[in-house]
């Protein structure tokens, strides 16, 4: 089973929580023992966990801030001129997709654990972010 989810970014650093959405299709589904697929495409955005509130977010901020300084002297911005350099360095150290086990037709995160769109790029977005459902095989 296979959907696609929407989210528009702006032009900072967006951390979108997308849990409810995905959980809500993994219900939908059926699928009680298997896992959720999330792939962003593009190569200035990613995905991860996190615990979503704003001094985790906040903090993930600040940690890609120092990892890849958006001030930064960058190769790819000398090449394009585009001044996202330091976005496709942040996505690249985060990775495009994420798996998350289905356990008893739920996610199995963590009590605290979020599933969260990372958007680096300088400019707004219109992203996509394709989920599809699997279910294990069943051992019968």
């Amino acid at each position: 089973m296979r959907t696609m989810l929407h989210r528009e970014t702006t032009a900072e650093t967006d951390i979108l929580d997308l849990t409810p959405e995905v959980g809500r299709f993994v219900a939908q589904s059926g699928v009680q023992e298997g896992w959720a697929l999330l792939f962003v495409p593009g190569s200035t955005a990613a995905l991860t966990t996190l615990e979503f509130e704003s001094g985790a977010v906040r903090d993930l901020e600040r940690a890609v801030e120092r990892l890849a300084p958006r001030d930064a002297e960058y190769e790819h911005n000398l090449r394009w001129h585009d001044g996202n350099g330091y976005s496709h360095v942040r996505a690249a150290l985060l990775g495009p997709s994420l798996s998350v086990p289905i356990v008893g037709g739920e996610l199995a995160t963590g009590t605290w654990q979020q599933i969260v769109l990372c958007d680096f790029d300088n400019k707004p977005r219109n992203r996509r972010i394709l989920l599809e459902i699997h279910a294990t095989a069943s051992a019968e």
